[in-house]
């Protein structure tokens, strides 16, 4: 499976919808809260170039907030990314000669 990171804050309504998003599809994540944590906050400003919450990651690429997440899911685009396996495609296989 690939590793999720949701970047939050406790009283964000889009945090909880992609909190929500994902549980419905059954899949774990790394919730990080940047509420108290300047760290934190400042890692994810440099992985996602945003300052805004929730920030979404599927291994190491950046899906963005809410919105993005959900209209992955609303193309279909989201369950290949949550799919065991390299969640940006990996090797297809190449040809055999």
């Amino acid at each position: 499976m690939p590793h999720i990171t949701i970047y939050t804050t406790m009283i964000c309504p889009y945090c909880s919808r992609a909190r929500h998003l994902l549980q419905r599809k059954g899949v774990d994540f790394e919730e990080i809260s940047v509420d108290r944590d300047r760290e934190q906050m400042a890692i994810m400003r440099r992985r996602s170039r945003r300052h805004t919450v929730p920030q979404i990651f599927i291994d190491d690429l950046h899906i963005g907030g809410y919105d993005d997440l959900a209209m992955l899911d609303a193309r279909g685009e989201l369950d290949p990314l949550l799919a065991p396996g390299d969640a940006q495609g990996g090797d297809p296989g190449g040809p055999d000669e």
